[in-house]
């Protein structure tokens, strides 16, 4: 297969997201404990969900940042239809230099995306974070007990390292500064049903990025059915140096 381009990895703006539902949306929200007022970072922003639901039904400020204008436009437009442009900014952003400043945002949440190699997202958002502040984040892991070497041979060089397992995800948050909280993955069926939507929008896609995905789709349908890798959905809360862990569940 040929290699994949650099990070960010290739997704159709247009296509749904992993994670990106309005209930993964809210399980995200309380889980960060937003409130009115609480400002969030939505990095990458498809479909519209995320930045309209967190300003208009829990009162957050929102800044909906994107690398294409183009990819702002639905936002914007819909900002507008419902007067929320008081509570949501968009923004054209670089990834390597975003433009915030440090401590700015109570939740970072990027849903279906995967922008950066895992230690760069979580060293280069970290920062962004006011104390205690969560982050949400897509990336790709290791899943069920076995996973075919294609597969792994594909992802790891296409991530340009070890395909980890969500539990190794949660240990990376801790190893980065983060309190680690939870991580999902997406079924086999919800896989699926994400790769069909997918493969509608690659036709006007670039060929090139277009070949990736469909090497990605290939490799996931080769597995009949089983998933060996597949989307994390994974959140950790800003923990600062010297800080004590959290006190036993158990009371052991």
């Amino acid at each position: 297969m040929s290699p994949a381009g650099p990070f960010p990895l290739y997704y159709p703006g247009e296509a749904r997201r992993a994670f990106g539902s309005d209930e993964a949306t809210r399980r995200f929200a309380r889980a960060a404990q937003l409130e009115p007022g609480c400002r969030v970072l939505v990095l990458g922003c498809g479909p519209v969900g995320a930045p309209v639901l967190l300003a208009r039904d829990l009162g957050c400020s929102v800044v909906a940042a994107d690398t294409e204008d183009a990819l702002l436009a639905p936002v914007r437009e819909r900002v507008r239809a419902l007067s929320l442009g008081d509570r949501v900014e968009t923004r054209r952003v670089e990834l390597d230099r975003l433009g915030f400043p440090d401590g700015e945002f109570d939740a970072i949440l990027i849903q279906g995306r995967v922008f950066y190699p895992l230690d760069t997202t979580l060293t280069t958002l970290r920062r962004l974070l006011a104390t205690r502040g969560r982050i949400g984040m897509t990336f790709p892991a290791r899943v069920g007990r076995y996973t075919a070497k294609p597969a792994l041979e594909f992802w790891e060089k296409r991530l340009g390292t070890q395909l980890l397992l969500p539990r190794e995800l949660l240990l990376e948050l801790e190893a980065h500064g983060y309190e680690p909280e939870s991580v999902e993955s997406l079924t086999d069926l919800e896989l699926d049903f994400l790769y069909r939507d997918v493969e509608q929008r690659l036709e006007s896609a670039p060929a090139k990025e277009a070949e990736v995905m469909r090497q990605e789709i290939a490799v996931h349908r080769e597995q009949n059915g089983k998933a060996g890798v597949s989307y994390a959905f994974l959140i950790g809360r800003r923990k600062e140096p010297g800080e004590k862990p959290p006190a036993s569940r158990d009371r052991g």
